[in-house]
């Protein structure tokens, strides 16, 4: 599909160059870079790599058993904390999190690569899975509802299981998932690994998803708390911010996760349409993808503009250093005064210089402008706080709970992005499920 009224396209490459563009971004260690780069641990006693990491894998432990070259083991100790280690080996920050720990830091200036050898385990894993590494508990009689069936939301789901309750999902989307199937850059999560990680977590047994089926539209919290014996909540952020300028109806004005999430689920990358010259808005991990996909699919020129300065990117250094190498351009301190549009069509973007002034972030007076037939927002989500109703409390736009994901209501339990004080991270969704999980089960023990 291309656009006559602009430089929007699609086909821009050919299918070789499409194909070498979207391939793994990060290729897998071979069992000799494995077994080699296990042994550069130092095996700590009270290891900070595993209080870095918010499911307390114990990393030590199964970095040793790579060494032993005993894979399954390996999976086993990541995956009792981590139900979903193998996607989340493939995009958690490792580098600002238990790599960031790891004591090798304070010797060299290369840490254990831990994040990669957590892919080694767990897709030698599910390369041959064998027997069952986790079995359910005799059935409880408890049956708990789970919304949204993204990271967050399968966590718990499998957790919930394996005590021995039955577990009802609900997702909006036509695929389980959430951002792990349609967040992602399409370079990270390659062969369809998404849904083969969640084929394998729903085999335990005991869990029934229902797709397409959106809180507030088909479904409703009360009818939810009468049914079941427990709700946990676990549907992300559906709102997207707006960029606080007037925002013209004109085409190439677009949402960055729209994009992403499209871009995942196309069966051909050259019938994506990308324009010749893209701006990107906003400082996070979905600008960086955007971004990045858009010089993948054959833009031209690529520019991240972002308000604030480079520390204050909410994409660590190692996603600001990978668009770089990707030919995206880092612009800071300006933000959107005015989108730019003829015809119907985006031109450009005008930005204000920002400067920061005691504390706080003010225009210098110095105005400039890009050229883009395609502008992505990328600034950030909402949680849409409506379809959960009034009787659950919210804190600062979000869901309001206890350390273990408890909410205002004596039944309902939440965690991931939608649950008030979280980092947005995969990884910490999935402890919060797990450990709201954890926490339902106790309550019907009670």
């Amino acid at each position: 599909m291309n656009d006559k009224h602009s430089g929007i396209c699609a086909g821009r490459l050919t299918a070789a160059e499409y194909a070498k563009n979207f391939a793994d971004a990060h290729p897998p260690l071979n069992r000799t870079q494995a077994l080699i780069e296990s042994e550069r641990c130092y095996y700590c006693y009270d290891a900070p790599c595993t209080t870095a990491c918010p499911t307390g894998i114990d990393i030590p432990t199964f970095i040793q058993r790579i060494a032993q070259d005993n894979v399954r083991g390996a999976a086993h100790t990541i995956l009792e904390e981590n139900i979903l280690g193998g996607m989340c080996a493939r995009v958690c920050p490792t580098e600002v999190l238990c790599e960031q720990a790891c004591v090798r830091n304070t010797n060299e200036d290369k840490p254990v690569e831990i994040g990669l050898l957590q892919r080694y385990a767990t897709d030698g894993y599910f390369a041959k899975p064998g027997a069952p590494l986790f079995k359910r508990a005799a059935s409880s009689g408890k049956r708990v509802a789970v919304v949204g069936a993204g990271p967050a939301g399968l966590s718990c789901a499998h957790r919930l299981a394996m005590l021995g309750h039955d577990v009802v999902m609900f997702d909006a989307n036509p695929k389980p998932g959430g951002l792990n199937e349609y967040g992602l850059a399409t370079y990270k999560t390659v062969d369809g690994f998404a849904q083969k990680e969640i084929e394998w977590l729903l085999s335990i047994g005991g869990i029934t998803v229902h797709e397409d089926k959106a809180l507030g539209r088909d479904i409703v919290l009360d009818d939810l708390t009468r049914d079941y014996d427990a709700v946990f909540l676990g549907m992300g952020l559906a709102g997207v911010n707006a960029l606080g300028v007037t925002e013209p109806q004109a085409k190439g004005l677009r949402d960055a996760v729209t994009f992403i999430a499209e871009l995942r689920q196309a069966g051909d990358y050259g019938g994506v349409p990308i324009g010749r010259q893209v701006v990107v808005i906003g400082g996070g991990m979905t600008a960086v993808d955007a971004a990045v996909q858009s010089r993948k699919l054959g833009a031209e020129d690529v520019t991240i503009v972002y308000r604030r300065g480079e520390e204050a990117m909410s994409a660590s250094g190692y996603e600001q250093d990978w668009a770089k190498k990707n030919g995206v351009k880092i612009t800071l301190w300006a933000r959107p005064v005015e989108i730019l549009a003829e015809d119907g069509a985006v031109t450009g973007v005008r930005f204000a210089r920002t400067a920061q002034a005691n504390g706080k972030l003010t225009d210098t007076g110095e105005t400039f402008a890009l050229a883009a037939d395609m502008v992505f927002r990328a600034i950030g989500q909402t949680f849409v706080a409506a379809p959960a109703g009034s009787s659950i409390t919210l804190k600062d736009g979000r869901i309001a709970t206890d350390e273990d994901g408890k909410t205002s209501h004596p039944k309902v339990w939440a965690g991931g992005d939608c649950r008030h004080g979280g980092r947005d991270l995969t990884v910490e969704a999935v402890e919060h499920g797990k450990r709201a999980a954890i926490a339902i089960d106790k309550s019907f023990r009670a």
